[in-house]
Order: C-alpha cells, then structure tokens, then sequence
C-alpha cells in the first residue's frame, strides 16, 4: 500500500465516524423532542385519564377516557365503569357501569371482569346471577387476580356454584393469602386450625391470623387474641390478648369490647380502668350484647367511674366535652 493511499484510508474512516457520530446526535436529539412532546403536549390517554382520576378530576378523567374506550380501549372502559359505578362527578348508574365493564370483560381487563362478578354475585343493578359470577370469579382468578382467587374459594367451600372442595378451597385461598390479602390469611388460617382442606398446622395458623390482625382486619384481632389469652402459643398471653382485644374495641367490635372490659375491670393483662371498662360495656350494650359477668364484676363499683364511663360512651370515639368549652373534643386534644 503506498505512502500516499494512507491518508485516503484515514479521511474515510474519519468520515464515516463523522458520519456515525452526526447520526448519534440526530437520534439524541429526537429524543429529547420526544421527551419535550410528551411533557409539554403529552396525547391524551388513559395514563392521562387514570391521573385525573386519582386526583379527583372525576370529569376530566371521563372526558379523556371516552375517545380510547369507544376504540376498544379495556383499561379506559374499566375506568369509565369504576366512575359510573361509584358516582364520581356524575350520578350513580350501575346499569352504564355494567354495560363498561361487560366491554371492558370482553376485552380482557380482569380487574372488570372481577367487578363484573361482584356486581352478579350481589345483584346490585343487575339481576342476581351467581353463576355468572362464578365464572367470571374463575376467569379473573385464573388470570392472576387476589381477590377473585379468594372468592373463588369461598365458593368451593359453599360447594353451590362451583365444585365442592375443601382442598381446592385451600389452594385458592392459600394463593390469596400468600399474596398478602387479610381476608384470606384469616380464613386460611381458620382452615389450618380446623384441617379443613389442608393439613393441621397451628403455628401457621397463628402467624397467618397475627399477619391478618396486623393489617387491621378485625375478626383476625379478635381471634388472635382469644388465641393468645387461651395459650396457643405456650403459656397464656394476657398482655397480647388485651392488646389485641383493645385494638378490636377501639374499632368497634361488640365481642372485644365485652372481653376487654372484663380484663380491664380484672386488670388481667392491662392495669385496672373501671371508667373504660364501663364504657366498653355501654359501647357494646348499644351493639345488643350483654355479658353477665361483666356486669357482676362492675356492680357495687365506685358509681363516679361508672358514670364517667357511661359519659365517654356517649361521645365515643371522641372525648366528653370539656367543662365550659360546650364542645367535642377528641382523644388528641
């Protein structure tokens, strides 16, 4: 190769990087284009719709949706229906509502196809179809959805609309369980006690119903506590018990309040408050429960912490107005 074709060879090279680097920039460029587009004039879309709606602009999330769900759009056609469903921005019409998610169903969204099945299985706006929602349970489920999963299995442990099984039930409400789903840690967990459909497996059965109480479900909170105070974990846990007993009343459940309004006037697991424990016993004589020990135990009872009891009742879950404030004031104040 002679001296002079050197020079030739490199001038290429360097032109064809020259070339390859302008190409670069031109692409980098027209990326940055985009990246403005979009920002500055992002296309309308269900992003743009699922937005408005989660904040509040129920309206402006129609508007958007409508264009892509008359184009056959699933996730904008659930969108729509979820609106329509719940009377956000507009009035109520669960017959539109409906109508959106049989599209929606149709095209493959299974989170429409789940509330399809809900809306069924209650016949709320629809005639009561319950086969109809046993499918649609089973089409979504199988697709992946927690929660179609759980319902699928409660109805195999109805064993009406869907096949009797107890371990297919097991299966099911295990996967939803596994998925976090309070409701299906809790039955699940009832199910391992029991060794309905799985084997017997009481340690699991209390970590599932402790995970279910965590997450504030409320029957979970009352079973695990009455597991505690009976000793399922070894020796008995009063403390736990009344822990959890005091979380369910403060929530509302009639049987908690009854059972920690006896540890409360026993001081077993928690000190000694007579004016709580009455008022837990008038919150869940509201309820329609009464319980003669109870009533035992706090007969004969200074009457002022009674009745400061029965006060707070009252005004429960706030706190007795002040004296000369003439208001309600709450537990924070």
């Amino acid at each position: 190769m002679s001296p002079r074709a050197l020079p030739l060879i490199f001038a290429a090279l360097l032109g064809a990087a020259a070339t390859t680097a302008s190409a670069q920039i031109h692409e980098q460029l027209e990326e940055a284009l985009d990246i403005s587009r979009m920002l500055l004039a992002p296309p309308p879309g269900v992003d743009q719709a699922f937005g408005a709606y989660q904040r509040g602009f129920y309206l402006t999330a129609l508007r958007l949706a409508l264009p892509r769900a008359l184009d056959d759009d699933a996730a904008a056609q659930t969108l729509i229906a979820e609106i329509y469903a719940n009377g956000l921005g507009v009035a109520q019409n669960l017959p539109a509502a409906v109508e959106w998610y049989e599209r929606a169903d149709a095209n493959g969204d299974i989170q429409a196809s789940f509330q399809l099945a809900l809306i069924y299985q209650t016949g709320q706006g629809v005639p009561q179809d319950r086969e109809r929602a046993a499918e649609l349970f089973a089409k979504a489920a199988e697709a992946g959805h927690v929660e179609a999963r759980y319902n699928l299995g409660l109805l195999h442990v109805e064993g009406t609309y869907a096949e009797p099984s107890l371990t297919r039930a097991a299966e099911l409400i295990g996967a939803a369980a596994e998925a976090g789903y309070p409701e299906a840690q809790y039955d699940l967990a009832v199910m391992l006690l029991e060794g309905a459909g799985i084997a017997p497996d009481t340690n699991r059965a209390l970590n599932l119903m402790e995970e279910a109480a965590s997450q504030g479900l409320v029957e979970a909170q009352v079973e695990y506590a009455t597991l505690l105070y009976m000793g399922a974990r070894g020796a008995r846990d009063a403390q736990g018990a009344a822990l959890w007993y005091g979380t369910a009343a403060q929530a509302g459940n009639p049987v908690a309040q009854v059972r920690y309004a006896l540890m409360l006037a026993a001081g077993e697991g928690v000190d000694v408050d007579i004016a709580t424990a009455a008022m837990y016993r008038s919150l869940a004589r509201r309820q329609g429960l009464t319980d003669p020990q109870l009533d035992q135990m706090l007969r004969g009872i200074d009457p002022d912490a009674l009745a400061q009891g029965e006060e707070r009742a009252r005004f429960w879950p706030g706190q007795p107005p002040r004296p000369g404030t003439g208001s309600n004031l709450d537990a924070t104040s």
